[in-house]
């Protein structure tokens, strides 16, 4: 019978190879989450397509027209007679601004074309219209 311990107890160790594992699972898996994201400006409409449509880099103002005749400056609900003032108002800084236009497919034509009218009257507003882009046909 043996009473005493002749082997010396090893101090207890954490074993962290199993922890960086599950911290590069996560850090793969949120790479491969913000690859799948998808960056929209503005409010969710059914754009029109196109097959010309091109991507913008740098979109400061985007202008959202639903059938119901609502208008939104970033968000926001303005009225068409708000338009001009708020556009103004907000390119201050700069001389020139794009503004994006997202029309609903079926906001009337009559409306676009007044909100359009508008914006041109504003010196140094660059106007572009939202679409959707559609596969080029070889």
């Amino acid at each position: 019978m043996r009473l005493v311990d002749d082997e010396p107890d090893l101090p207890a160790q954490i074993n962290i190879v199993p922890a960086i594992d599950i911290i590069f699972v996560i850090l793969a898996f949120f790479i491969l989450a913000s690859l799948f994201l998808d960056r929209t400006e503005g409010l969710p409409v059914s754009l029109p397509n196109a097959t010309t449509a091109q991507t913008q880099d740098r979109i400061p103002f985007t202008i959202t027209l639903y059938p119901q005749g609502e208008i939104f400056l970033e968000g926001q609900l303005i009225g068409i007679d708000g338009l001009e003032g708020e556009i103004r108002s907000r390119m201050q800084s700069s001389s020139t601004v794009l503004v994006v236009l997202q029309a609903d497919e079926e906001v009337r034509h009559g409306t676009v074309v007044e909100v359009m009218d508008r914006l041109r009257r504003i010196e140094g507003v660059n106007l572009a219209i939202a679409t959707t882009a559609l596969p080029s046909n070889p």
